[in-house]
């Protein structure tokens, strides 16, 4: 009696046979150019990953913290305790987390995906902000990423938000729209700007185009970016976002440069 490979044992084959080819590729591929630290450097096991003296150099962002701004707290003020940021300017959004502080290992990270071409950091860099932001995330209902204007984009190749973005909704299932806001117009970069000049460098500069609007109207938006610096870009594609229908937005960043701690001459906050 003959045997005949029914149609499902073929599919399966073929499954086994890619997943096999997928690992020997990637093996080959970590031969040819293994994985190192974003840190330092130096060699590690897998794209992405810290090595042992870099990972305790990272300032995770914990609770207790401000209810709308997520900033942290030396002490526990007690549920929906509102910062003095908070207070004194209202943002447009409903809340802003972060992962981590803008410093060390994290400016050095930020720096590789957006200067270097590191967008193998994304899906790690996406990791932790999904742990950062994941009540956001629950009540989300569309991501958007905050958009480069088409000149430095062709420049860059890629935009480092929406990678970061792309893996977020990857990670979580939630929907993905990385052409929901667009930058109307070229702006400066945010290099040697205060506060002030911040926000009138981005002002009226985002919009949602009208074949988008179905993607935001009625909706929980998600806004994602790298680093969350005096808030100047998150207000006003927020209120771009809200003027296009959306119901509400938050603000999810994988770092976030404290009160204090900005320096209109920082070089790497654009």
């Amino acid at each position: 009696m003959l045997y005949r490979e029914t149609p499902t044992a073929k599919g399966q084959g073929m499954v086994a046979f890619r997943n096999l080819a997928s690992q020997a590729l990637a093996l080959s591929g970590n031969l040819l150019f293994p994985p190192v630290c974003a840190g330092c450097r130096r060699q590690v096991s897998e794209p992405g990953a810290l090595c042992g003296e870099c990972w305790p150099q990272l300032r995770f962002l914990e609770k207790p913290w401000c209810a709308v701004m997520g900033t942290p707290f030396r002490h526990d003020m007690g549920d929906n305790f509102l910062s003095a940021e908070a207070i004194a300017e209202p943002p447009p959004f409903e809340r802003a987390r972060a992962a981590v502080v803008y410093s060390g290992v994290a400016r050095q990270l930020v720096q590789g995906l957006k200067y270097n071409d590191r967008t193998d950091l994304a899906v790690s860099m996406a990791r932790w902000m999904v742990r950062a932001g994941a009540e956001l995330i629950d009540d989300a209902a569309v991501i958007v990423p905050v958009p480069l204007f088409w000149r430095r984009f062709f420049f860059r190749r890629f935009n480092q938000a929406a990678e970061l973005g792309r893996a977020i909704a990857s990670l979580s299932g939630r929907s993905f729209s990385p052409g929901a806001v667009r930058r109307a117009k070229p702006t400066r970069r945010q290099v040697g700007l205060s506060a002030t000049e911040r926000q009138d460098n981005v002002r009226a500069a985002f919009l949602v185009p009208a074949e988008h609007e179905i993607d935001v109207r009625g909706r929980r938006v998600l806004l994602v970016d790298d680093v969350y610096t005096t808030g100047a870009t998150a207000f006003a594609v927020t209120k771009a976002l809200k003027k296009g229908g959306a119901s509400a937005v938050d603000v999810l960043t994988f770092a976030r440069v404290l009160p204090g701690d900005f320096r209109a001459d920082d070089q790497d906050l654009i």
